[in-house]
């Protein structure tokens, strides 16, 4: 009798393989594939969540201030973001969604053209706008001498600067959201067809 107590106890739940793709996590078993576009997601909500409190928060705050003042916080900011943290978030996200995108390849067409154009999405309006647009304006601020200049000067650099700097923040922003929610979208009809 007490053996047949002792084998009805349930073990402490743990990780581990189940099968060569799937994950045993807390009694749910989940793919690999599912890990990774899971993964997806949340790099490319929190990518889109960093562009839009950017949007609604800082470049509100940094339009109220003086222009050097805001020449000098740019350059701060643009030398300290450029760290593993948002390097992590900025660049996984097209990693796992690119890698979501072949494990997709053969399963469900619809999550797999969801994970497709998420994955051009994010590649083209957030990383190719990101390097070919944001990234040379904080270059040549990176560069600029605020102490040897002028404040006439210091004044039309932040105009042309800021002026382009939003609007090209704006596009990136507008695809991030929109590569978020096609992933999202890919994660919730890949959880149907399980």
């Amino acid at each position: 009798m007490a053996q047949s107590v002792k084998n009805k106890v349930d073990p402490a739940p743990n990780f581990t393989l189940v099968f060569k793709h799937d994950i045993n996590i807390l009694g749910m078993v989940l793919s690999l594939k599912s890990l990774i576009l899971l993964g997806s997601v949340i790099l490319t909500g929190l990518s889109a969540g960093l562009f839009y409190a950017w949007s609604v928060s800082v470049i509100p705050g940094t339009k109220k201030v003086m222009d050097l003042t805001y020449l000098e916080t740019m350059q701060s900011i643009n030398r300290a973001i450029l760290n593993p943290a948002f390097f992590l978030i900025f660049f996984g996200s097209i990693i796992l969604l690119s890698i979501s995108s072949i494990y997709e390849f053969h399963s469900s067409r619809w999550v797999f053209g969801l994970i497709l154009f998420s994955s051009i999405t994010y590649l083209i309006g957030t990383v190719g706008v990101t390097a070919f647009g944001n990234v040379p304006l904080n270059n040549q601020l990176d560069v600029l001498k605020i102490a040897e200049i002028t404040q006439d000067q210091i004044t039309a650099f932040r105009k042309s600067y800021e002026t382009n700097w939003n609007r090209l923040h704006l596009i990136r922003t507008v695809f991030a959201v929109l590569s978020f929610v096609l992933a999202a979208l890919a994660l919730f009809m890949q959880a149907k067809n399980i």
